[in-house]
């Protein structure tokens, strides 16, 4: 009888694909870490059972490689290449009943201009928050405010202080990529929520903790820092309460440019404001402002 769990699944295919395949060490190391990978994003998604993973959450993990890890476009395409054979194995010995990969798309195929939400989509997410989900929503607020406010990465928000606030400037201090600092102005909302957060619950959070807070802003419920899966399953948790699906926080990183972008600021100011290094990533976001442009003129102009 086959082990259909993810550990015992995992197991099987790899030792086919050294046996059968015969492929290299290394190889079966990369193959090894990426279903690893899959295992803790599907996971998070409560996808516990192989059986219930459905096309579009291998299709949301695909994407978080490259906008929330960053990885090279290589290295997703070898995830890619992992997650389908790894289910045609499953489906083929009978373990799952359909093929949830089947439908994944080729790398030539994936949308090259960001997705972020629109400004009425934002607002909906930001009041998402609320007494009836119990304290935790008070740092739910000022978590989404930050992340929208401020353009952070996730891998970002999880390592700012309560000391790199500085309500009376009114910006935080960001250590981002390569461990380059900058100081991102944060809105009168963003500043209220944080203060708030930091009146009525962090407190109470630390004091979990048993000394061990390390003056991290967010905190978990047992008083930790939290991680950047946290900070995915906070997002999804809220925009689903919002009426929104397929919700990341880089999504926000990406409105919160876009918005930018939008509203007439200079391309190097927000170059600043997100940490880019090159002024071409940055350009992406007046490609997405021209796409929506395009848009427009298509459904209003009598001419288009």
């Amino acid at each position: 009888m086959h082990d259909s769990s993810w550990t015992g699944s995992i197991r099987d295919f790899l030792t086919f694909i050294r046996v059968e395949c015969g492929l290299a060490a290394n190889t079966l190391t990369a193959y090894s870490a990426d279903l690893r990978d899959l295992e803790q994003d599907l996971t998070a998604l409560q996808r516990p059972s192989l059986a219930t993973v459905e096309p579009q959450d291998l299709a949301t993990h695909i994407r978080n490689l490259k906008t929330e890890r960053g990885l090279s476009t290589s290295s997703v395409c070898r995830h890619l290449a992992t997650t389908r054979m790894f289910f045609r194995f499953l489906h083929a010995n009978g373990r799952i009943e359909r093929n949830p990969a089947e439908l994944l798309e080729t790398p030539t195929r994936w949308q090259r201009l960001p997705g972020c939400l629109s400004p009425i989509q934002m607002k909906k997410l930001l009041a998402a928050p609320n007494e009836s989900q119990g304290p935790l929503w008070i740092r739910d607020r000022a978590l989404l405010e930050l992340l929208y406010a401020a353009g952070l990465r996730a891998s970002e928000v999880v390592r700012v202080r309560v000391r790199d606030v500085h309500a009376a400037l009114g910006v935080v201090d960001v250590i981002g990529k390569g461990n380059r600092q900058r100081l991102v102005p944060l809105g009168k909302p963003a500043l209220a929520a944080i203060a708030d957060y930091l009146d009525a619950l962090r407190p109470l959070l630390a004091a979990k903790a048993a000394g061990r807070d390390d003056e991290r802003l967010v905190l978990s419920r047992s008083g930790r820092p939290l991680e950047r899966i946290a900070i995915w399953q906070i997002v999804r948790r809220q925009a689903l309460a919002a009426g929104l699906r397929n919700v990341h926080p880089h999504m926000l990183r990406h409105s919160f440019a876009t918005h930018l972008v939008s509203g007439g600021a200079n391309l190097r100011v927000v170059q600043e404001l997100l940490g880019h290094a090159d002024i071409k990533t940055t350009q992406t976001y007046t490609h997405v402002d021209a796409s929506r442009l395009r848009e427009v003129h298509a459904k209003f102009h009598p001419r288009s």
